[in-house]
């Protein structure tokens, strides 16, 4: 998608008291803009104007101001920033285009004093630069829910492991049960041939016999209730015991966790705006260091001419001829200094910059590492909460159990008792004359009550059976899925270094394309390596990725050799950082959710290789606003917009 799709419309930036600006309003039209004029024209403040309405904060407010402000309209939408001097510093407000500007600043802002040139220029990481766009945090959270999943299958699994174990024993339970029931059928049709043998000879009363019936019938009938009873209290007994042992491991599993509070979060989380805070302050920093030097550079040079003017000197060039020679004037407190000293000063101001930047690289590390903590105490309170729902779930059950086998066992005294006075009944009934047919009768009930209790414990049997391969069924999926998270844990753990590798490919591919529009004969290729190293970190040494920037070059006998940033002059460094940012702005597809691409400080390219680079990098931004030089815009398409008057 190109970011002709965002917006097609005008776009219109108003500043006031931004750089060198007191007032100025420019309409911009989508395609390449060319802010063309010597130095000190507010080109590169309106640069900084425009930056700071689609969310940077790397603008100054103008020096004689106390507030200034930047009005952006875009698609009928108005965004503001404002500057307010406050305190000894400045403070930004307003609502900007971007919400986070992060990226953009490292690779769409491209000025001078852009982090993402400056960092290849003087050899610093650049893997935190590629990097930091992506957000590791969200990774290392996943990887704690894809763990927490993996435990939860393989508990699952395990228990399945058990079923398995299971299902022979109760296989061979229920062989037996249907063996010993069919014995018992057996048993059972011969009693009843001989009760019926028997009842033929009988002489007694048919009402005395049916009474001793009844009573026989109602005697098996509390038999079987009372083995009813029996089994049910067996099968609480044992959801009992294993509810007692579910609530251990839960218990254990919580006891093992250490304790966190909300304190120990909230320190974490005001830990972590204390660092966004001071990253934010550096920031700021950085920027004004940034201006300071540039400010002195362009001093140097001679090209301000509102200096000119509060030195009260004539723009007749006399100041650009004293600001060269070797005593100049000090623009502070108007007497003369050697221009070494002038000299040296910047040199400390670039390394203190530097110095600002290494902490400001530190200070996001120790950010990655504390979300990675916050995350990982949120899992952990969550996994928390979870058991302590589950005990809760367990006591609750385990309480209603433990009544229900409470309700049993009374119900099973009375029953008992019940059953105590049938017995003495049948046995008041019996009499000699006809005990062998009492005797066989009361047997045949017996053996139709062992029927009975098997059957029922055959149904039981096989339903647990049906029940447990019910549940092997599942295994086969459980065991995919566990698989799958398995792939995606190892993925998510080495998702870190694959993101890197991708990085550095799409940055050396994009850096190609690049050194092909520009057709440097004394840069063959620029390449960046990812190479594992061991670094200190605090006391201890750990391993990390680092990206080594590769320079190959070809001398004038025809000869290829890898050279270091180093070796390279002050402009075939500048090329290079700019190369490396272009890249990054492709890489990062910045363009896909900002409109603009702004270029400065490009005097290290010839104007034939910056109309190449500008016509390529038209395709992906809808806004291009370039500032250059007169002798060099001149080589630039003719149809694009010139902007001269700020």
């Amino acid at each position: 998608m190109r970011t002709e799709e965002i917006t097609k419309g005008e776009v219109t930036i108003c500043a006031r008291n931004i750089g060198g600006i007191s007032e100025t309003e420019v309409v911009f039209e989508p395609g390449v803009t060319i802010l063309a004029g010597r130095n000190a024209t507010n080109r590169t403040s309106l640069l900084q104007a425009i930056m700071l309405g689609l969310g940077s904060d790397r603008a100054s407010l103008k020096g004689d101001a106390d507030e200034g402000e930047v009005e952006l309209r875009v698609d009928g939408e108005q965004y503001t920033r404002t500057l307010t001097r406050r305190n000894g510093g400045v403070a930004l407000g307003g609502d900007p285009y971007l919400d986070d500007p992060e990226v953009a600043d490292l690779f769409a802002f491209l000025l001078e004093g852009n982090e993402a040139r400056r960092a290849v220029a003087w050899g610093e990481d650049l893997r935190e630069l590629i990097m930091r766009p992506i957000d590791t945090g969200a990774i290392r959270a996943e990887i704690d829910h894809l763990e927490t999943e993996r435990r939860d299958l393989d508990e699952r699994l395990d228990s399945l492991e058990e079923v398995e174990r299971r299902l022979p024993e109760l296989e061979s339970r229920r062989t037996n049960l249907e063996a010993d029931i069919e014995e018992k059928r057996q048993e059972l049709e011969s009693a009843e041939s001989e009760v019926e043998s028997l009842d033929e000879s009988v002489k007694e009363s048919r009402e005395e016999r049916d009474e001793l019936e009844a009573k026989l019938d109602e005697l098996r009938e509390t038999r079987s209730e009372l083995d009813r009873l029996r089994r049910r209290i067996e099968t609480e007994e044992g959801s009992i015991e294993s509810l007692t042992e579910e609530q251990s491991e839960v218990e254990s599993e919580l006891d093992s966790m250490p304790e966190e509070t909300d304190a120990d979060t909230g320190e974490i989380e005001r830990e972590i705006d204390r660092l966004r805070e001071r990253k934010r302050t550096l920031d700021g920093v950085v920027g004004e260091l940034q201006n300071v030097v540039q400010f002195n550079e362009e001093i140097l040079e001679g090209d301000r001419s509102d200096v000119r003017s509060a030195l009260n000197v004539a723009d007749d060039g006399a100041v650009t001829d004293r600001l060269v020679e070797d005593q100049t004037v000090c623009w502070t407190c108007g007497s003369e200094v050697q221009k070494e000293q002038i000299e040296s000063t910047q040199d400390r101001l670039r390394e203190f910059r530097k110095s600002k930047l290494e902490s400001i690289r530190t200070t996001e590390d120790r950010l990655s590492e504390l979300r990675g903590d916050l995350q990982s105490a949120k899992s952990q309170r969550e996994r928390r909460a979870d058991l302590d729902s589950r005990l809760d779930r367990i006591d609750d059950e385990l309480d209603s159990r433990r009544s229900r086998r409470d309700e049993l066992r009374s119900e099973r005294k009375s029953v008992s008792e019940e059953l105590e006075t049938l017995e003495a009944e049948v046995d008041e009934l019996e009499n000699e004359e006809f005990s062998d047919t009492l005797d066989k009768h009361k047997e045949a009930n017996e053996i139709e009550f062992e029927i009975g209790r098997l059957e029922n414990d055959l149904n039981e049997v096989v339903d647990e059976i049906e029940e447990l391969e019910s549940k092997l069924d599942e295994r086969e999926e459980l065991e995919a899925e566990r698989e799958e998270v398995k792939e995606a844990l190892v993925d998510s753990r080495t998702r870190i270094e694959q993101i890197e590798t991708q990085a550095v490919e799409e940055f050396n591919t994009h850096i190609e394309t690049v050194l092909d529009i520009l057709e440097y004969g004394n840069l063959d290729r620029v390449w960046i390596e990812r190479v594992e190293r061991q670094v200190r970190e605090g006391r201890r040494k750990v391993d990390r990725s680092v990206f080594e920037l590769h320079i190959v070059r070809t001398n004038e006998s025809g000869t290829t050799y890898e050279d270091t940033i180093d070796h390279l002059s002050e402009s075939e460094r500048e090329v290079t950082g700019l190369v490396f940012a272009l890249a990054g702005y492709l890489v990062h597809e910045v363009y896909q959710t900002l409109p603009f691409i702004v270029l400065d400080s490009l005097e290290a390219i010839d104007s034939e290789r910056i109309a190449k680079l500008v016509e390529y990098f038209s395709d992906y931004a809808a806004y291009s606003v370039v500032a250059l030089l007169p002798e060099d815009e001149q080589a630039l398409d003719d149809a694009y917009r010139r902007v001269s008057d700020i």
